[in-house]
């Protein structure tokens, strides 16, 4: 069992190493090392018969880290500090404001085109991170499931596209680059624009966290009110 738990942890780490010296070396953003190392290690696993639930138990070593990673993105939101007080009213409405179309226009296009309740519920919460998406959607009768390959595939889009599609609607300010990752993109998208600059770091921590919140306190409401007009 330990050599099976060492094997499939320096496989990942290897697997993810190897893409992330790749796109350093080649410098392309769709080269991102999470989206490579999945698209990787999903065939090798279903080519050898492994159970994704042994697999799981054994780089459960490698999710624990994820805790003190998440932690170290509060350096950069500790420097910016200062900045961020002065700012911090309109960052709370334009947060506000995001979260609250972000969740209502998933939920009323994914019930009206399909009118599955669980699934508009587990797509709206998409751009929250992992650990409270899943909350929320067991409190709102959704899919776990669906819901954690949302805020995957919400990561990664987010990881791949988002900076250069803010650049090409001339959204060039650190710190509006930052709110809009964090918020859209979680940890994923914020881990990934943190490479370019410790603002830009700074202000997608701070979105992640505080639209995590207001996901939290009131996505209930907002699905709840749209569930009850719409179906």
């Amino acid at each position: 069992m330990i050599s099976a738990a060492l094997f499939f942890i320096l496989l990942t780490l290897a697997v993810y190493h190897s893409y992330a010296k790749l796109q350093q070396k080649l410098q392309k953003a769709w080269l991102n090392p999470m989206l490579l190392s999945i698209l990787t290690l999903i065939p090798f696993l279903l080519l050898f018969n492994i159970p994704f639930e042994q697999y799981y138990q054994a780089t459960t070593s490698l999710n624990k880290l994820l805790e003190p990673a998440v932690v170290a993105l509060g350096f950069p939101l500790y420097q910016h500090l200062q900045t961020i007080k002065k700012q911090w009213r309109h960052i709370m409405v334009l947060l506000l404001v995001g979260v609250f179309i972000a969740i209502s226009i998933s939920f009323i296009i994914t019930l009206l085109t399909i009118n599955q309740y669980d699934i508009a519920v587990s797509l709206s919460l998409k751009s929250v991170t992992t650990p409270i998406g899943i909350a929320l959607t067991e409190q709102l009768n959704g899919s776990n499931s669906i819901t954690a390959f949302a805020i995957i595939l919400a990561g990664l889009f987010g990881a791949l596209l988002g900076p250069p599609w803010l650049s090409l609607i001339k959204v060039t300010s650190p710190k509006a680059q930052g709110l809009a990752i964090g918020a859209a993109s979680h940890a994923l998208g914020t881990a990934t624009i943190s490479k370019v600059s410790y603002e830009h770091a700074a202000y997608s921590s701070l979105a992640l966290i505080i639209s995590a919140v207001i996901s939290a306190i009131f996505s209930p409401m907002i699905i709840n009110t749209l569930a009850h007009f719409l179906q």
